[in-house]
């Protein structure tokens, strides 16, 4: 903050200690004046959510992601992209009846793979939604924060074949930009004209709930007045099931009612979901000035390693809880007033254990006084979009005073005797706390609030 202010103060002067001239300076003054009228250089300004879209194992637009989420719906059945003979795990949690030309033209379907469709589709919804009007914006303040954990498998399979079959000569010109990860991000501002900073986060499964809380930094401190945020994913294929059954990561059970149960003693592994969650993120008075809807406000965001495992959460849930600790620091909540957390809840043994020592020694006492549920028991693990699709989640709990519960939940075990929600709840509360919790040891917190605090 020091530094910020003497920076100001440098350039309000027009000259340094280098005696550098006036006229040197004279642009950058400009861009500090602007930035400080933006931004307060002392001060980081409020964030608030004003569009959400999402594409979901139980819903492709948000109604029908919600109304499924109300219901206890899941979205778990046989794969249907590829034949499962010979694979242990043979369920998933696909997205259904998805047709990309409901969204875009088809010359732009066919240079998209499906995690890319799936971002251009749930940021239009979400674009719509927040009835931002790139025309009345600069759009080289409307940034894009997309993230995708793997990019296109699909793409690599296909091309591979291509390559080992017919030859180097026959792989797709398509095949590098296709499948590359960041080009999530790159559809979506192509397609909606955003010209702002524009990021692809890779955190695994923490890269949802990372890009939206890198873009509510952005906003934060001024690079920004709004963002397109969140995560999509499609990796329900033959090598994504492979790859994650050989890591013993996904269940192997074929009953669609008991194969995705976070913090049931019988869990046995995730099952692989798909989709895509965006939100429109804007400073406060950027969305008052232009009549925005505000669902919430973005108050907190936290981040730690646990530089611990490159599969494995830390076990005495330390890197987990400090993210958790940062997001209600920042949010300037204290750890009493916060009553309910959007696990990150996968279903895989260690991280539902080491999850639920994480919250107890971020929360002490408290912990034993905490709505926990996850999404994921209804939906799958979305990788890179999951924290973006539970952020959504939070949102319209919120929103709606309903807390979903974990379903399939039967009975826990020993160590986890928190309150994972059995059942529903139809509870207002003030504060809603959502986590992700990445290979490599990457954590993610972020805090939402129901109402703006004046």
């Amino acid at each position: 903050m020091r530094r910020c202010a003497a920076a100001c103060s440098i350039l309000r002067c027009g000259k340094s200690k280098n005696s550098v001239s006036s006229a040197a300076f004279s642009g950058a003054e400009c861009l500090a004046g602007e930035n400080r009228e933006r931004n307060g250089c002392d001060m980081k300004r409020r964030v608030v959510v004003t569009g959400m879209g999402a594409v979901t194992p139980v819903g492709n637009c948000m109604e029908a992601f919600w109304n499924g989420i109300r219901r206890g719906e899941t979205g778990f059945a046989p794969i249907t992209r590829f034949d499962t003979a010979g694979y242990k795990c043979r369920l998933a949690a696909e997205v259904k009846d998805f047709r990309p030309q409901d969204y875009m033209d088809n010359k732009s379907a066919r240079r998209m793979e499906l995690f890319c469709q799936f971002a251009v589709a749930a940021a239009g919804e979400a674009i719509r939604d927040a009835g931002l009007d790139m025309e009345k914006e600069d759009a080289y303040r409307v940034g894009c924060f997309v993230g995708s954990g793997v990019g296109s498998l699909a793409a690599m399979e296909r091309e591979y074949g291509r390559l080992t079959q017919k030859g180097p000569s026959r792989v797709s010109p398509l095949f590098v930009p296709m499948m590359i990860s960041n080009m999530a991000a790159g559809n979506v501002s192509i397609a909606y004209g955003l010209k702002g900073k524009s990021l692809n986060v890779v955190t695994a499964c923490a890269t949802g709930t990372h890009s939206i809380g890198e873009a509510f930094r952005s906003i934060q401190y001024g690079e920004a007045d709004a963002c397109v945020a969140g995560g999509a994913e499609s990796a329900v294929t033959p090598l994504g099931i492979a790859g994650f059954s050989a890591l013993t990561a996904l269940s192997e059970s074929t009953d669609p009612h008991r194969c995705s149960i976070p913090f049931d003693k019988d869990r046995s592994g995730f099952v692989m979901g798909e989709g895509a969650g965006i939100v429109v993120l804007e400073e406060l008075e950027h969305a008052r000035r232009r009549g925005a809807f505000i669902y919430a406000e973005v108050l907190g965001y936290g981040c730690s390693s646990d530089a611990y495992h490159i599969t494995s959460p830390a076990e005495d849930g330390a890197g987990a809880a400090r993210a958790m600790q940062n997001a209600l620091e920042d949010g300037n909540v204290r750890p009493e007033e916060l009553t309910y957390i959007n696990a990150h809840g996968t279903g895989t043994h260690h991280n539902d254990l080491f999850e639920t020592r994480a919250i107890k020694l971020a929360f002490g006492a408290h912990a034993g006084k905490l709505r926990i549920n996850s999404t994921k028991s209804m939906i799958g693990h979305l990788l890179g979009a999951a924290g973006a699709v539970e952020f959504i989640t939070c949102v319209k709990e919120l929103q709606e005073g309903f807390l979903h519960r974990t379903v399939g939940l039967q009975e826990t075990e020993e160590e986890m005797d928190l309150d994972y929600c059995r059942e529903n709840y139809e509870e207002k509360v003030p504060y809603a706390l959502s986590n992700s919790l990445g290979f490599g040891g990457h954590n993610a917190s972020i805090l939402i609030g129901g109402e703006i605090r004046e």
